[in-house]
């Protein structure tokens, strides 16, 4: 299971880097990921990803409380909401499907909104 866990924490890193670059693929969850893989497989590679100076204070506040920080936030739910607007608009959906798809981005957002927000 050991290199199971670490394959995988590998491959949600690379997943994680390509999201950098691609505004539709977020980085935070993948790497959140390979942090609990690594915490399986590797103490070496969790002490990196914990450590790592651009991601580390993200994925310690939210191991440690569950803390989201306003900026993330804020682009969370506006990213949702351009989302929103563009398959409304692009897609001309059903209103069962329309009102499944806000129902379902309108949880995550509450869940994001309701997070702690890390300490200054």
């Amino acid at each position: 299971m050991r290199v199971l866990y670490l394959c995988l924490g590998w491959l949600m890193v690379a997943t994680g880097i390509v999201g950098a670059f691609l505004p539709v693929l977020p980085t935070t969850p993948f790497l959140l990921i390979a942090l609990w893989c690594f915490s399986k497989s590797s103490p070496k590679l969790e002490a990196w990803l914990l450590s790592h100076p651009r991601f580390g204070s993200s994925l310690r506040n939210w191991r440690e409380k569950g803390a989201i920080p306003r900026k993330a936030k804020i682009a969370a739910v506006s990213l949702m909401t351009m989302s929103y607007a563009m398959f409304w608009f692009a897609t001309a959906p059903s209103a069962l499907r329309a009102a499944l798809v806000a129902a379902v981005m309108l949880g995550a957002a509450i869940f994001v909104t309701t997070r702690p927000e890390p300490d200054a």
